[in-house]
C-alpha cells in the first residue's frame, strides 16, 4: 500500500534530505551530540510535517503542517552552518545541503500557495 504523500516529490526529496543528514552527522566528533539531535530531528520534521498534514481534512490544517515542515527546512540552515564552522562538514557538503533544502523550501511554498489558490470546499 502507498499512501499519496509518498508520491509527492517534495516529500521523497525531504526523505532523501533526511537520509543525507543522518549520514553526514555519523561521524561527528564527540561533543557534538546536541548538534547532531537537532540537525536530525529538524531534517526528519520535513517529511513527517509534509506526511501528517496530507492526512488532515481541511485545507487549514494541511497549510499549517506544510508551513510547519517548511520551517523545519529553515530550522536546518543554522544547524547546517554550525556544522560547517565547526569543521564537522565541509563547504562543499555545507553547499550541496543547503541547496537541498532550497529546493525542498521552494517546493513547500509552492505546495502552500497551491492550497491557497484552491477552490474553497476541494481537498
Amino acid at each position: 500500500m502507498t499512501f499519496q504523500f509518498e508520491k509527492l516529490h517534495v516529500y521523497q526529496k525531504a526523505i532523501d534530505f533526511a537520509d543525507n543528514i543522518c549520514s553526514a552527522t555519523e561521524n561527528f566528533a564527540r561533543g557534538y551530540g546536541f548538534l547532531v539531535d537537532q540537525l536530525n530531528r529538524a531534517a526528519l520534521s520535513i517529511s513527517a510535517n509534509i506526511a501528517e498534514g496530507n492526512g488532515r481534512f481541511t485545507k487549514a490544517d494541511r497549510k499549517n503542517f506544510f508551513i510547519i515542515a517548511r520551517g523545519s527546512a529553515q530550522e536546518c540552515v543554522p544547524l547546517l552552518e554550525l556544522s560547517r564552522r565547526r569543521n564537522l562538514i565541509n563547504d562543499a557538503k555545507h553547499e550541496e545541503l543547503k541547496g537541498k533544502l532550497e529546493e525542498i523550501a521552494k517546493m513547500l511554498s509552492g505546495l502552500i500557495n497551491g492550497l491557497e489558490n484552491r477552490a474553497v470546499g476541494e481537498r
